[in-house]
């Protein structure tokens, strides 16, 4: 019966008519809905984004990191010096004819470990620079999340405040029509409980809404920017695929090289490495000059231990990357379904609920006042409203909550969200 009820206020004051094919779009289409938009925020999204993206470079962790980058470039600038040093050497001979020598040696880095090392420490910096990407992107999902919280939070207590003043409100009219006789003493009693019920419900909000404050406060060393755009943020977001340059996978990409490299720089470091030299030697009157060439000879030890065991680290750098991008795969397709139907049903609940809540509040009102309905009949159709209103919350929180995810993860967050600050910069100029 009072899903009737509701169901008919609804159809009274709701005029819009709604067909939606949402699930049957992808991502991509589904981000585009311009109605998701919020008309007005109190702080637009390319005010309050450059005020977090500025909260996360004052991190100590950020400076480590921008620490260990400056390193990797002085490790590639180390890297591309030459392996070896010519070498000099002097002799004299004290006899009954008096020598001196002087020789002059250059070791050949035949196996190109310069190459090597440079390449070695140019992936090193990479992989640094895609697992800062990630951190970066970490750290920004996780802010941004503290502010999704702090805002649904709040919907939440100013909800519930507004419960509890209604419901003081209808304790009144109750009060009144106990008195002219048109409901009994038990529906009276019946308004009181839903009451106190409405003010636990408001105390329990408020101690979400001061949690939430709090974490904000915890991860914000400067005032948090207010802002209820959120959705803007994603409108125009597109699904990455799910390969070699996704953030979240380029290190372990970046791994798999780096481990084919490293072999490559033990074989050159294992190799045989010639060396010339060049003599001038003066013995009495005369005047000697030679030429040499010394060749490693690998007899005790051919190195093939140390040449496996690094292509034994390819195999393991190449199962890693392949783990990764099949849990990646994973969380991007489970992300790809979940969201548009999440969008959908959000859709559905602001033009359904959202739009003609109060209305039917209202019209629910005027029928147990004039008697259409009673009073057990009306608190439990006003429970209904209230959790379809609690519901639209959940289902905003978890879009956010998705997508912050998705985005944290994957790593491309941060890179997203600068892109659409650097493109509004450069729309203003």
């Amino acid at each position: 019966m009072n899903k009737t009820i509701i169901a008919s206020i609804l159809a009274g004051v709701c005029f819009t008519s709604f067909a939606s094919n949402a699930q049957h779009q992808d991502v991509s289409t589904i981000f585009n809905i311009n109605e998701l938009v919020p008309a007005s925020a109190s702080m637009p999204m390319t005010q309050w984004l450059p005020l977090v993206l500025a909260e996360i470079e004052k991190l100590p962790e950020i400076a480590v990191i921008n620490a260990q980058l400056a390193e990797t470039d002085l490790a590639v600038k180390a890297a591309q010096q030459a392996i070896y040093n010519p070498e000099l050497g002097m002799n004299y001979t004290n006899a009954d004819t008096d020598s001196y020598a002087l020789e002059l040696s250059q070791t050949i880095d035949w196996g190109d470990q310069r190459g090597g090392n440079e390449r070695v420490a140019q992936l090193e910096s990479l992989i640094l620079q895609a697992e800062t990407q990630v951190l970066r992107s970490q750290i920004l999902a996780e802010r941004l999340l503290a502010l999704v919280n702090q805002q649904q939070a709040n919907k939440q207590l100013l909800f519930a405040k507004k419960q509890q003043q209604y419901g003081q409100t209808q304790q009144q009219i109750a009060e009144q029509q106990v008195n002219a006789g048109a409901i009994s003493q038990v529906e009276l009693q019946l308004i009181k409980l839903e009451l106190a019920n409405n003010a636990a419900e408001y105390a329990l909000a408020e101690q979400a809404a001061m949690a939430a404050d709090n974490q904000v406060l915890a991860l914000f060393a400067d005032s948090p920017p207010q802002t209820t755009d959120f959705m803007a943020l994603i409108a125009d977001y597109q699904v990455s695929q799910v390969d070699g340059r996704l953030p979240a996978l380029t290190s372990a990409y970046q791994q798999v090289l780096l481990a084919k490299a490293s072999a490559n720089l033990v074989k050159a470091q294992t190799g045989v490495d010639p060396t010339i030299s060049l003599s001038a030697e003066r013995e009495g009157d005369e005047n000697k000059f030679g030429v040499g060439v010394s060749i490693p000879l690998q007899v005790r030890n051919s190195f093939d231990e140390q040449y496996g065991l690094a292509l034994q680290q390819v195999v393991i750098a190449e199962q890693a990357y392949l783990a990764k991008e099949r849990v990646l795969t994973l969380q991007q397709r489970q992300f790809s379904l979940t969201m548009p139907r999440l969008i959908s049903r959000y859709h559905d609940w602001q033009l359904l609920v959202e739009q003609s809540g109060m209305a039917a509040a209202d019209a629910l009102q005027q029928q147990w006042r004039s008697g259409d309905i009673n009073t057990s009949d009306y608190l439990q159709s006003r429970r209904q409203i209230a959790s379809s209103y609690f519901a639209g919350l959940q289902l905003e929180q978890a879009i956010y909550q998705n997508w912050l995810t998705w985005m944290g993860d994957s790593g491309e967050l941060y890179p997203f969200v600068t892109s659409k600050v650097k493109n509004h910069a450069v729309g203003e100029k």
